[in-house]
């Protein structure tokens, strides 16, 4: 086994220290072939530069990384800008982060703070830092009517659950003269977890997973966005920003959207009927590319199907509509919605 360089194994350290609190040394040393007092020499030096912190005494000794947290609440009276709030109550704890990673919470910071001021109708926003070796996190919350409540009321929504359906999409916006609707979408998939929480409601996307709706018994005042990134981190927000665009038809514009179809399915609803499959079509024609993922969907009825791949697509011919996450009987059915307009002597856009 090459020897690994004290640097690697500090890294390791603190990339594994969360989850193996009390066995860190363990685990690390078998990670890399050392002695667990080799371990404990790196241990020492990330608990004397403040890195980690550790509580117990020898072998019960157990390891965290050490958090630093800043709380600021502010009045939304006062003319607030967000680019001068993100400087001096947010920028100077984010200090020495990879510059990658500082502009991902700044134009996160930024977009749902300006939210706030635009948007909550609300008298005071809380902003704040928390941070380790390991992970930033940010947190903005309001006193106002609510994001989802604002979105059913303005758009004539079934229900507020509806409206994060909506917020997935992209685009969305109750002020279209001043704002594009783009920030939370795109703020969504910059950071590895982002969370909005309003009323009973709880919206959560974590990278690489599938998106959650969480119903709470508990109501809540007001929003809260609650965004976090790994401080090793690579995506940059150019990246992000590429991958919803098709430079070949608009000049990198905000062209594809992605919707996650669990976000579709209220409670134990299985998504069958037209009047969902509108729901979920509602205003992708401002799209020309629609990634539909059907990851978590058991089952999807005919009339959901044909209404998608066959009404719609044939009536927008210039939006591509990509599925993807389909299971076996969820593909059999798209297949089915296809094959019954091509039999009209229709030819819509086939899904990859």
């Amino acid at each position: 086994m090459e020897k690994a360089s004290g640097e690697d194994i500090r890294k390791f350290i603190i990339e594994q220290v969360s989850t193996n609190p009390d066995d860190i040394s363990k685990v690390t040393a078998e990670r890399f072939g050392i002695t667990r007092q080799a371990v404990h020499r790196h241990l020492k030096a990330l608990v004397d530069e403040g890195t980690l912190e550790a509580t117990g005494q020898t072998r019960r000794k157990r390891y965290s990384l050490k958090v630093q947290e800043f709380e600021e609440t502010l009045s939304l009276a006062e003319n607030r800008d967000e680019d001068g709030v993100w400087r001096t109550y947010v920028e100077p704890h984010l200090d020495g982060l990879p510059t990658n990673v500082l502009r991902v919470c700044q134009y996160g910071f930024t977009e749902m703070f300006n939210n706030a001021i635009d948007h909550s109708e609300g008298s005071q926003v809380a902003v704040a830092t928390r941070r380790s070796a390991a992970l930033v996190e940010l947190e903005i919350g309001d006193d106002g009517v609510g994001i989802f409540k604002k979105l059913r009321s303005r758009f004539g929504l079934e229900d507020e659950r509806h409206a994060i359906l909506e917020l997935a999409k992209g685009k969305l916006t109750t002020d279209p003269a001043r704002h594009s609707g783009e920030g939370i979408f795109f703020t969504s998939r910059m950071f590895d977890e982002f969370r909005i929480l309003s009323g009973n409601l709880r919206f959560i996307h974590e990278m690489g997973r599938d998106d959650w709706l969480i119903e709470d018994q508990a109501e809540m005042t007001g929003t809260a966005f609650i965004m976090k990134i790994s401080t090793s981190c690579q995506r940059t927000p150019k990246e992000v920003f590429d991958r919803y665009a098709n430079p070949e038809l608009d000049d990198y514009g905000f062209s594809r959207t992605h919707i996650p179809l669990t976000l579709a399915q209220y409670g134990q609803d299985q998504l069958v009927s037209r009047s969902q499959a509108r729901r979920v079509l509602e205003r992708v024609e401002r799209f020309r590319e629609v990634c539909l993922d059907f990851t978590g969907v058991e089952f999807i009825g005919q009339a959901f199907a044909d209404e998608i791949f066959r009404v719609f697509a044939l009536a927008h011919p210039q939006v591509k509509f990509v599925a993807i996450g389909a299971n076996e009987d969820v593909g059999r059915m798209i297949g089915r919605a296809l094959a019954a307009a091509k039999s009209a002597g229709e030819e819509p856009p086939v899904p990859n």
